[in-house]
Parts: C-alpha cells; structure tokens; sequence
C-alpha cells in the first residue's frame, strides 16, 4: 500500500476534524510556527490517537513565510525518500501550488487542500487534462497576487482569456467548482476570496 503523507500548515489551517483520519493509512505531521505554544485538546488527542504515524514539527525561526519554507523543505526531502508516496499539504495557502504542481511534472503525487474533508475525497486516479488545466489556473491566479479577480464573472473571464478563449462555459464552471472543491477560493453571491 502507498504511503500518503498530511503535512498540515497550522498557522494556515487549524483543523478541528482530525478524526475524519481514523482508520485510514496516514503518516501526518502539523507544523506548528515559532509563536504558536499552545494546540486544541481535540488536535492533541486525534494526533496521539495516531501512535508513531502523528508527530508535530515546531519550528524556531519568524519571519514571512517561515513555516512555509520549512513546509516546502520538509516535502521535498520526503519526495526525494519516498518518491512512491503520495503527499497532501493542508492549507488555505495557494502559495503552494506551484511546488506541488512541479512535483506532479516529476511523477510525484502530490495536492493541496484547505480542509481535511477535501483531502479524503477520491482523487488517487492519474491525473487527467482537467486537472492540467486546473493546475494552470491555479499557478496563474498565484503570480496574479492582489490582482486576482474579485467577482465570479471576471474569474470565469480571467480564466477563459488564460485558454484563449477556447473553453466551453461548462467547463469554465467545472474549473470554479474544481478550484472552490481544493480550497483555492471561495465564494460567497457573486464575490471571490482566497
């Protein structure tokens, strides 16, 4: 059986569902930044309910983006050690997305998510065009930085200019439903955050 690593961004994202984790195979690690001495009673009893397959990583140092880097560092040297494995960041952090996409183009598995529930929906099928293009848009909305679009309308609109105009509007649609699914955005009447 493939082991699946969770690494979870806990500045980015405190779970509160750790147990949705019972049972399955899972190796997780939270990253916990320098400032963050304390942990939930429920993160603390879903982790230690794991045995050998949960730890914590604290890191030491502050400053931007510190506990993403050493995110970063972390998956990649265990991509170098266990390139079969599959590797699951959760976080809110687009930011990501980049790295995980370059790891999928050397045959690793490797996605993000925002929650735990997104994480255990079926997605250990091969990637497919779809998620190609779901990629692109992904990467392309993270170099947009505060320029990324506000409105569903302009999204639709950003994301049929990036495929020169060549998409259906269904599958437009698909790719906002597909980036709301991974917790890319969310949207809330006609707005979009991230």
């Amino acid at each position: 059986m493939k082991t699946q690593y969770v690494l979870i961004d806990h500045e980015n994202v405190q779970p509160k569902d750790l147990g949705l984790l019972d049972g399955q195979s899972l190796k997780v690690i939270v990253f916990l930044g320098a400032n963050q001495a304390r942990v939930s009673t429920e993160l603390a009893t879903a982790l230690q309910s794991l045995g050998n397959d949960g730890e914590y990583v604290q890191i030491n140092g502050n400053g931007r983006n510190a506990l993403d880097f050493h995110i970063a560092f972390d998956l990649g040297d265990l991509a170098a050690k266990h390139p079969e494995a599959s590797f699951h960041v959760i976080s809110k952090d687009g930011d990501y997305d980049q790295l995980l996409s370059h790891l999928r183009s050397k045959g690793i598995e490797a996605r993000r998510s925002a929650t735990l529930a997104a994480l255990l929906t079926p997605a250990d099928e091969k990637l497919d065009p779809a998620d190609e293009k779901l990629d692109k848009v992904i990467a392309h909305l993270s170099r947009l930085k505060q320029a990324r679009p506000r409105r569903t309308k302009t999204l639709a609109n950003t994301i049929n200019a990036l495929f020169r105009k060549a998409l259906e509007e269904n599958e437009i649609q698909a790719l906002v439903a597909a980036l709301k699914q991974r917790g890319v955005i969310s949207v809330k009447g006609a707005k979009v955050a991230y």
